[in-house]
């Protein structure tokens, strides 16, 4: 997944200050937009799957991403990865790691299981929210 088309370096934002859970999803759905993955419409999307189920994965973790209904508002499969030193309020917890999701043809289930597998260890979540260097989180996710 690392240093591709997919998710590169390009995609990430370090050392983000973020007020809300709004605020963390606009922005990981703005670097998708500013990418040219997604149309802007996704953004709505992105919104109105926070109100359907919470994306908040645990470990200090975000994934907030489309609705079924998105597909046709990507244009092509993209991840972003905001690092937030200070902590956003996820829905009563605390997420250092926004990740923000579009996936086409179902490409988003395989991507949100790597992206789980690697955010499931801590270590991993508390190396994302404290490297320096875009580089370093490439480097976690290289094995994927």
């Amino acid at each position: 997944m690392a240093g591709n088309k997919v998710f590169n370096e390009n995609n990430i934002r370090l050392n983000v200050k973020l007020d809300s859970k709004e605020d963390a999803i606009r922005a990981a759905g703005g670097v998708l937009i500013e990418n040219g993955y997604v149309q802007p419409e996704y953004l709505e999307d992105m919104l109105k799957r926070e109100e359907a189920a919470c994306t908040y994965i645990g470990n200090h973790v975000g994934i907030p991403h489309g609705i079924c209904k998105s597909e046709e508002r990507i244009k092509s499969s993209g991840i972003s990865l905001l690092q937030v030193p200070d902590g956003v309020d996820y829905d009563g917890q605390t997420a250092y790691v926004i990740i923000g999701i579009a996936g086409k043809n179902d490409e988003h289930i395989e991507m949100l299981g790597k992206i789980a597998v690697t955010c499931s260890d801590l270590d991993n979540v508390d190396k994302i929210a404290h490297a320096k260097s875009k580089q370093e989180i490439l480097d976690i996710f290289e094995g994927i």
